[in-house]
């Protein structure tokens, strides 16, 4: 089907092709009688201005891309909401496109949205902090908002205090009287799973208890790894001096897992093991016993990300600018306070230490 041109127009409403671009472009001195009628004619045929031509005159496409990794993640998912719904507020067209878990397929992906003359791009995969090659196509390319640190970039980002994040989480554990506290984090390559394990080490550190490297399993951020995770403590610490009576797990779809998995084993949570997670995904509330988590505004945080880049882009800020957003614990059934413990209150972070200039 071909689409209907200006000569289309001019044709049809026996005016001249210049009388009809004059008019479509809302410039130039024509009668009301003819610039109604060029309307009317264009709206009969079905005319739908031209984007890229109208782009190719102003530099702007008024078109973002965003890249970001495996929809069926739910916390990454709610970004891409969030900042879709925030570009199309905005009157701004989304190109989405989601890589794949090793990011191989990123440089060709970016590569097609700088083709395709985007005004800028939005980067929600963590798998891009070890790539080194993006940082250096995007290097003077146009502007970029990241949800994660890109090597080699000094590029805009908007998030929030992952050290903050783990030791929240942490000091409610321990605020509820509990001394041995383990914990399932996420991959180790990973910028947030290290900051959430620094700041589950700060809060331990606070209430003057030695960190313990035999209460921490790794996982993969997926339900089956949390199951095993717990497990794994588990068995470990019933043959050593190593135990615990609650766990901080850095994401609820693990720690889900690790519900499971504890009702398997005949474990009463919270009465034999406390458990938060993080993130506050939808499910959370709903688990059995619900569960305590921190809340990660990921939703607001893809919105904050698309008005960002626009700013970039329209005001043309040239300083990489940096955003982070609020967390806070959401207390539910699944973390109690220990029997016969004392209570003790720990200090929240202090924002210098918090927001320092290598955090996150």
């Amino acid at each position: 089907m071909s689409h209907v041109s200006l000569k289309d127009i001019a044709a049809q409403a026996g005016v001249s092709f210049q009388t009809v671009s004059k008019v479509l472009k809302g410039k130039g001195n024509v009668s009301p009688e003819t610039r109604a009628w060029i309307l009317q004619v264009a709206d009969e045929l079905g005319y739908v201005p031209n984007a890229l031509a109208r782009g190719l005159v102003s530099q702007h496409t008024s078109t973002i891309g965003i890249v970001a990794s495996d929809f069926s993640d739910y916390v990454l998912a709610q970004f891409v909401v969030g900042a879709e719904q925030e570009a199309r507020r905005q009157d701004q067209c989304i190109i989405i496109g989601n890589i794949d878990l090793a990011g191989s397929d990123s440089e060709r992906y970016i590569r097609l949205l700088i083709e395709r003359r985007v005004d800028g791009i939005v980067l929600a995969a963590p798998q891009l902090e070890q790539n080194q090659q993006v940082g250096k196509m995007l290097h003077d390319q146009l502007p970029v908002v990241s949800l994660h640190h890109v090597p080699g970039l000094q590029v805009s980002r908007v998030g929030q205090d992952q050290l903050q994040t783990g030791y929240m989480a942490t000091r409610h554990i321990l605020e509820l009287g509990h001394r041995q506290i383990a914990t399932i984090i996420g991959p180790r390559d990973r910028r947030v799973t290290q900051l959430r394990l620094r700041g589950y080490q700060q809060a331990l550190e606070s209430a003057g208890i030695a960190y313990d490297p035999e209460l921490v399993e790794e996982g993969t951020w997926q339900v089956e790894s949390g199951y095993e995770a717990i497990l794994r403590l588990l068995d470990r610490t019933a043959t050593s001096n190593a135990h615990f009576t609650a766990v901080f797990v850095q994401n609820d779809t693990m720690a889900i897992g690790v519900l499971s998995a504890l009702q398997q084993r005949g474990c009463r949570v919270p009465e034999d093991y406390s458990i938060v997670g993080c993130d506050d995904i939808a499910i959370a509330a709903h688990t059995i016993p619900p569960l305590t988590t921190v809340h990660i505004p990921m939703y607001e945080t893809g919105g904050t990300a698309v008005r960002l880049l626009l700013d970039i882009i329209t005001q043309r800020i040239v300083e990489p600018q940096r955003i982070i957003l609020p967390v806070h614990l959401v207390e539910r059934a699944s973390s109690g306070r220990l029997d016969n413990s004392s209570t003790i209150v720990l200090p929240s972070m202090k924002k210098e230490t918090i927001c320092g200039k290598d955090q996150n």
